[in-house]
């Protein structure tokens, strides 16, 4: 089970969000282990979670959620593999020592890509940035740019030993095909 608070609905009033039965995603996890030893994965933040103030108290809370149950963790996506091994090497300093997984998000569309950030907080490196600014206007070069961005992005990762690739491809599994056939 990935198990994840989620995002507050736009529509949801204070009261209600102020008041849900779970308010973190560790208390679904204990509610999860009460009942059952099932698998648990649960979500993590390269660039720090929206809400949180630092990386310190990110990693603090994330040691939490982990120390309740969860057996790995994925990543919210980056763009910035230097991100990942920064919070990689400080998250195994706070003694999380369990799996991540990193998430990649494959760019095949410039104009989805600005919600795309602002709904999960990480940011556009330079080399990304040329590319949107290059392709953007081109949807079929813009696709392939993406996913040789993406292509890469993973075979540097593969050189640094990390625990495994989850691709966010938003239901179109040609991109994720054409990824893993110029990966393996």
């Amino acid at each position: 089970i990935l198990a994840l608070r989620g995002d507050r609905p736009s529509d949801m009033t204070d009261d209600i969000y102020l008041n849900r039965k779970y308010t973190y995603a560790s208390d679904l996890i204990t509610v999860i282990h009460t009942n059952s030893n099932i698998c648990v994965a649960a979500a993590c933040y390269p660039e720090i979670h929206p809400e949180s103030a630092s990386m310190e108290d990110d990693l603090l809370n994330l040691k939490k959620k982990v120390d309740t149950g969860v057996n790995f963790l994925i990543t919210q996506l980056f763009f910035d593999n230097d991100k990942f091994y920064f919070f990689r090497e400080n998250a195994r300093q706070q003694g999380i020592n369990i799996p991540i997984i990193a998430g990649i998000l494959p760019v095949i569309s410039a104009s989805s890509i600005a919600t795309t950030i602002k709904l999960s907080g990480s940011s556009i490196p330079p080399k990304l940035s040329s590319i949107l600014a290059k392709y953007g206007d081109s949807p079929e070069d813009m696709k392939k740019a993406g996913i040789d961005y993406a292509i890469n992005q993973i075979k540097d990762l593969h050189t640094q030993g990390i625990d495994g690739i989850h691709l966010y491809t938003m239901n179109n599994s040609e991109t994720a095909t054409l990824i893993h056939n110029n990966i393996f």
